[in-house]
This record gives C-alpha cells, structure tokens and sequence, in this order.
C-alpha cells in the first residue's frame, strides 16, 4: 500500500513523502491514527498544492532574512567597557548582550543563530556573524570602546 505522510514518522519517512507500507500497518497504524492518506489522484494534486505553498513560503522566508542582513550590515552596535592600562578589558561582550542590544533598535535575533558565539573582550570594531535563515548570513558591526577606572 502506497500512502503521503502527513507527520513525520520514525523508520518511515518524513512529512509529505510517498512511501510503500504494508497493506495492515497503512490502515490500522498510519491512517487510523492520522498520519497519513492512502494515496490517490486527489491526494497527489493536494500535496502538490502543499509543495507549492511551502515553497513560495521559504521564497518569502529567504528574502526577509536578506533584507534584515542589509540593515545589519549598516548597524553599529556600541558597548563600553571597563579597560585598564595599555588597552586591557576587564569583563567582555557576550551574545546575550549583543541580542539585547539589537533588540532595542527593533532588530529580533535569536543569540542561538549567532555563529561567533565566544564573547569579545578586544577594544576597537568586531564583525559577528549570524544565521538569519539557512544559507543567509547577516554581519553586524560591534565597536567596543574602553573607559578607565
């Protein structure tokens, strides 16, 4: 029996695949507890529909992610801190730090998706990276300036 997962099943398959199960567990398994269809013209035509949909949502998803990456490449995000003699820094800047700030200025970046994730403890202009959405990498600018005691 051929049926379309509409849930991700383990040792089956993912969501929307079309996969061959036996005639049992495809009725009294996977569609009695709603998790997939048996497959027909219909049901292809839906998940056809469905594919379509998804794509143009990850379309609309990708072009987001590039337009919030334009407008971290063009921010500056300022933190002082405590700094001794000869440029030394007491204390660093973590990612929560970095996300709070950007928070303020209406930017929502989760400090997961930072990729340099150690914190800055180094005077002068940091480029951080972050994962705005897969393949889509945004650059903000961290200018650290130091105040003796």
């Amino acid at each position: 029996m051929r049926v379309i997962l509409k849930e991700d099943v383990k040792k089956v398959g993912k969501r929307g695949e079309i996969v061959e199960v036996s005639d049992g567990y495809g009725r009294n398994f996977l569609i009695a507890r709603n998790l997939a269809v048996p497959e027909s013209k219909k049901s292809l035509e839906i998940l056809g529909e469905q594919k379509k949909e998804e794509a143009a949502e990850e379309a609309a998803e990708v072009e987001k992610a590039k337009e919030v990456a334009k407008v971290l490449e063009k921010t500056v995000l300022e933190f002082r801190v405590k700094s001794g003699d000869k440029g030394r820094v007491f204390g660093s800047v973590s990612t929560k730090q970095i996300v709070e700030e950007l928070r303020k200025k209406e930017i929502r970046v989760d400090k997961r998706k930072i990729i340099d994730t150690y914190p800055i403890s180094s005077l002068g202009t940091t480029k951080v990276k972050v994962e705005l959405h897969h393949g889509v990498i945004g650059t903000i600018n961290v200018h650290l300036t130091g105040s003796e005691k």
